[in-house]
């Protein structure tokens, strides 16, 4: 056997399409020599649903000197709890963060495509995307994913980012044709979101600090908690709490889960006290 035969009979080469020149899209190269793997690609039957885990409430805001997400912890399916310590937010690279909300499995396996996206452009470019063209190419993502969503296997993240051009958080919001619109101050997408949404309007305030913005972001998770039965709140027994990241000029790190934990228990303690 020549030494660049392999066992299975091939020459143990890599395949033209892997040697030749392309955009720097990791899913673009994927969708030309194995469309089939791509999510996608892979639509359910006609006639066909699925009861799936999906993922609830996630929060974003912009403070002084960049953006914090946080998400909830729990998965539904139906009128049950799939799951009490589901994460959702998660970093994308090394200045952005993202959050999913929708069906649970579709949306992780979006996440992952999407952060070897990132990367890959990265190596091939030799440069950091700019926040807006992250968000962008997220959203070309998310349209390739709209048969899945027209059959209800629906995916709609949430994208944060620092802008180090700017010096600034960066929100942006989607829809399940791939509508990319950007957010300014503070967002959140789920079931949950119209009760984060009201809370975040009255605690949220210009020049907040990083300490702030993560105490508004945990009151807005409570608050969507409080009314909507799908969210998860603060759960002190179990001592599951919310995952929260922020991303920076040092760029993206998660707060540890005993900040984050002695937060929520003087959340709860002060809601405890003044019950509304």
């Amino acid at each position: 056997m020549s030494p660049d035969a392999s066992p299975g009979g091939g020459t143990g080469r890599l395949p033209d399409a892997f040697t030749m020149s392309g955009s720097s899209s990791f899913s673009e190269f994927v969708g030309r020599v194995a469309p089939e793997l791509l999510p996608g690609r892979r639509p359910l039957p006609p006639g066909t649903s699925v009861e799936a885990p999906h993922s609830t409430t996630i929060v974003a805001l912009e403070f002084a000197g960049g953006a914090v997400m946080a998400g909830d912890r729990r998965s539904t399916m139906g009128n049950l709890i799939a799951n009490r310590d589901m994460e959702k937010v998660f970093a994308a690279d090394e200045y952005a963060v993202i959050g999913i909300a929708g069906t649970a499995g579709l949306a992780i396996e979006l996440v992952k495509l999407y952060q070897v996206e990132l990367e890959h452009y990265e190596k091939i470019e030799g440069t950091l995307m700019s926040v807006e063209g992250k968000a962008n190419r997220l959203a070309s993502m998310i349209r390739a994913q709209l048969g899945l969503a027209m059959q209800g296997l629906a995916v709609v993240p949430l994208f944060a980012g620092y802008d180090v051009d700017d010096g600034g958080g960066r929100i942006y919001s989607y829809d399940v044709t791939g509508g990319c619109y950007r957010e300014h101050d503070h967002h959140s997408i789920g079931s949950g979101s119209l009760f984060a949404r009201g809370s975040m309007k009255k605690l949220w305030r210009p020049g907040l600090d990083a300490e702030a913005g993560v105490r508004v972001a945990v009151e807005g998770l409570y608050d969507a908690a409080d009314d909507d039965s799908a969210t998860g709140g603060p759960d002190l027994v179990r001592k599951i709490f919310p995952v929260v990241m922020l991303a920076t000029a040092e760029g993206t790190a998660r707060v540890s889960d005993d900040e984050i934990g002695q937060l929520a228990e003087a959340v709860v303690a002060e809601r405890t006290a003044n019950p509304v």
